[in-house]
């Protein structure tokens, strides 16, 4: 009987094993599933193209900047290089000028294209929590079918790895704060002529020289 008794018990614990064995096999092959359905829960903050876009208008504390697309004048002359312009953005605001085609590019890629996977509802009377009463950067955008949209940004979370922003907050009611790429930081904060194009230095002229006498 002792010895039935010991062939009970293993058995007991040959099983307890092996179902504890399952069940972290189980666990650890559902991981990968987890991670793809965080993923599937990114949405974009817009919904439209890059070429999309219209015109622009960046507000920060520092300065305002707007921008336009223009159409694209190349001379039947090619020699003509003055006449000629290279990009279809032209500064508005504070002054008229050829735009940095890199910059706006940059910031235009981020708006068509990022994603934020987490998103949580706030009463407007805690938005300075998260540097949105008084934002580092608002994007105003306008694209050619005349539709408009806003990105307002805040601060860093904790760990600084995301903003805090709005995608066309209402007035007066729950705000949706949404966690976007740190790289907006980069894309909206910017001097003023990194904005701007480059003009073409213009090539010393040749000093006269002297008459023989």
């Amino acid at each position: 009987m002792p010895f039935m008794k010991f062939q009970r018990t293993s058995l007991i614990l040959v099983f307890a094993a092996l179902a504890l064995g399952g069940y972290v096999y189980y666990s650890e092959s559902q991981k990968p599933l987890q991670v793809d359905e965080a993923k599937s829960d990114e949405k974009p903050l817009f919904n439209f193209k890059e070429q999309d876009v219209q015109s622009f208008t960046v507000q920060t504390p520092k300065q305002t900047v707007a921008f336009e697309k223009t159409v694209l004048t190349v001379p039947a002359n090619q020699k003509d290089t003055n006449k000629m312009n290279t990009s279809p953005w032209m500064m508005k605001k504070p002054e008229v000028a050829p735009a940095d085609e890199s910059s706006i590019a940059f910031l235009l890629n981020l708006l068509a294209t990022a994603k934020s996977d987490r998103a949580f509802t706030i009463p407007v009377a805690r938005k300075s929590e998260f540097g949105l009463d008084q934002p580092s950067a608002t994007v105003d955008i306008k694209l050619n079918n005349q539709q408009n949209y806003r990105l307002v940004i805040g601060k860093p979370n904790f760990n600084r790895n995301f903003l805090y922003a709005l995608v066309d907050p209402p007035a007066n009611q729950d705000l949706s704060v949404l966690l976007i790429p740190i790289n907006f930081q980069n894309a909206v904060d910017r001097p003023l002529a990194e904005w701007k194009r480059d003009k073409p230095k213009s090539s010393p002229s040749p000093s006269p020289t002297a008459s023989p006498q």
